[in-house]
């Protein structure tokens, strides 16, 4: 649980396999999360639509980045309660910039404070194939900041190098450097996006879950 001037009062339920964010506003206090991603709240919780960072950078936070293209801003005029759960079953991660950055693959978003600036970042040509989108998400600023797993999480600290599949990767501290490699023909890389990783190299923290949808999708269709 975290309190503070620009924090908010917060408990996480269920990790690691069924994360739910329960968030208490105070007078004042405005939290923003991922749309669709509220689960119940109290009497008098009011919501605002908007697009976070404008238009254009929403738009493309939802055509290639895997993020919806609203979120929802939530406020109460005396006091209330807001619950969250993501889409996919894992963990809530919560971690607090305090003037730091923390790069986000497509879809691991799910909420913040207000003092968090959101910024997607391109991701380089090859991440095209890669299945995993062309972009990236750049938190940064001063506040709190919840992103899902799924599966189970996974911390690192990195320093060295770490080549990890590309589904498996969910966020990671800008100090470190990564390029995407192929694991193995170019055909099946061009193609199918299998054989792709990301190599990474430097000092810092990395964020790893141990599903990925891509092969859950993948072990579902002869059921389909």
């Amino acid at each position: 649980m975290a309190m503070g001037a620009d924090t908010v009062e917060y408990q996480i339920d269920g990790n690691p396999d069924y994360g739910h964010l329960k968030v208490d506003l105070d007078l004042g206090d405005r939290f923003i999360a991922e749309g669709g991603s509220m689960a119940w709240m109290s009497d008098g919780i009011q919501v605002n639509g908007r697009l976070l960072g404008g238009f254009l950078p929403a738009l493309i936070r939802k055509l290639v980045g895997g993020e919806s293209l609203f979120v929802g801003e939530y406020s109460h005029p005396i006091g209330g309660q807001v619950t969250f759960s993501p889409s996919a079953p894992g963990t809530i991660v919560y971690q607090r910039l305090s003037g730091s950055s923390l790069v986000l693959t497509g879809g691991s978003f799910m909420a913040c404070s207000p003092g968090i600036r959101l910024k997607t970042r391109f991701g380089g040509l090859r991440s095209m194939f890669s299945g995993e989108g062309l972009f990236v998400i750049e938190c940064s600023g001063h506040g709190d900041l919840f992103f899902n797993t799924f599966g189970a999480l996974i911390e690192r600290d990195l320093d060295g190098e770490l080549t990890v599949d590309t589904g498996h990767v969910v966020a990671w501290e800008p100090t470190l450097q990564y390029r995407i490699q192929s694991m193995g023909g170019l055909k099946s890389t061009l193609l199918s996006g299998e054989g792709l990783a990301m190599r990474f190299s430097g000092s810092g923290k990395i964020y790893l879950q141990t599903r990925t949808m891509s092969s859950l999708a993948s072990w579902l269709t002869p059921f389909g």
